[in-house]
C-alpha cells in the first residue's frame, strides 16, 4: 500500500475500450495511478497481488472469473487485506452487488456515473469510508430482503458481543451516515465514533464500514422501510 504517494488502481473490464477510457480518466488526476488492467477476474487477482494496487475498479459480468468471485478471492487474501473493491454496474442498483458487499467490496458505482464522481469515488474508498448514500442502501436493502432466499440471520446471538453503544452506532451506519453525522446525533465526537465502529468491525469479523450495513440488515438490527 502506497504511503503519500498517488492512489494505485487497477481496472477490471472485459471491453477493452472501457479500460482504456477508465485508465485516461483516473490518470488525469494527480493523485491517482493506473497501475494494471485486467479483462476478467483471474487477472485481477493476479495483478492484485503483482502491481500493490490500493483500489480494484471491479466490473462484475467478466468471462471466466467473474467481479464477485475475484472480489472474494481479493479480500480473503491476507496478503490483500489493505487493497479496497470498488464495484462498477451498468445499473446503478443491481441484482449481484449486494453479494458483492457481503464478499467484502467496499461500494458500488454506475457506470453512467459522472467522470468527476467516479474519481471521487476511489478515492472515499480508499480511504476506508463506504460509497453507499443513504438512498441507494435502503434500496439496495430492500430488493435484496424482498427476495425469498435472502437468507436473514435474525438470531440475536450474532450481535451479543457488542455493547449497547456500539449497536446503537450499527444502526446509524446502516441508514448510511457519516460519522459526523453519527456524532451529532448521539452527541459524540467523531473520534469516538470511529473507535466503535473499529471496535464493530473487529469483532464482527467485517472487512469494512459497507459490510457492516449487510449486517445490519441480514441480522434485523434494522429494517428497510416500507415500500
Amino acid at each position: 500500500m502506497t504511503g503519500t504517494g498517488p492512489i494505485r488502481v487497477l481496472v477490471a473490464d472485459d471491453q477493452p475500450l472501457l479500460r482504456a477510457s477508465f485508465a485516461s480518466l483516473i490518470n488525469s488526476a494527480p493523485d491517482l495511478h493506473v497501475v494494471g488492467e485486467a479483462a476478467n477476474g483471474h487477472d485481477a487477482v493476479d495483478n492484485a497481488r503483482s502491481t500493490g494496487a490500493d483500489v480494484v475498479l471491479m466490473d462484475i459480468r467478466m468471462p471466466g472469473l467473474d467481479g464477485l468471485a475475484a472480489t472474494r478471492r481479493i479480500t480473503t487474501d491476507v496478503d490483500l487485506t489493505h487493497v479496497r473493491i470498488l464495484i462498477l454496474t451498468t445499473f446503478e442498483i443491481d441484482e449481484y452487488v449486494f453479494e458483492a458487499l457481503r464478499s467484502g467490496a467496499s461500494g458500488f458505482l454506475g457506470k453512467s456515473a459522472e467522470p468527476a464522481t467516479l474519481l471521487d469515488a476511489i478515492r472515499v474508498v480508499h480511504g476506508g469510508d463506504a460509497l453507499l448514500t443513504p438512498a441507494a442502501t435502503r434500496s439496495l436493502i430492500s430488493r435484496y430482503l424482498a427476495r425469498p432466499d435472502h437468507g436473514l440471520d435474525a438470531t440475536p446471538a450474532r450481535l451479543g458481543c457488542l455493547t449497547d453503544r456500539e449497536r446503537d452506532i450499527l444502526a446509524l451506519v446502516a441508514t448510511g451516515l457519516s460519522n459526523d453525522d453519527i456524532a451529532g446525533h448521539l452527541t459524540l465526537s467523531p473520534h469516538t465514533v470511529k473507535t466503535h465502529i473499529n471496535r464493530t468491525m473487529t469483532k464482527l469479523g467485517a472487512h469494512d464500514r459497507a459490510q457492516l450495513v449487510v449486517i445490519a440488515y441480514e441480522t434485523g438490527l434494522v429494517r428497510p422501510p416500507p415500500t
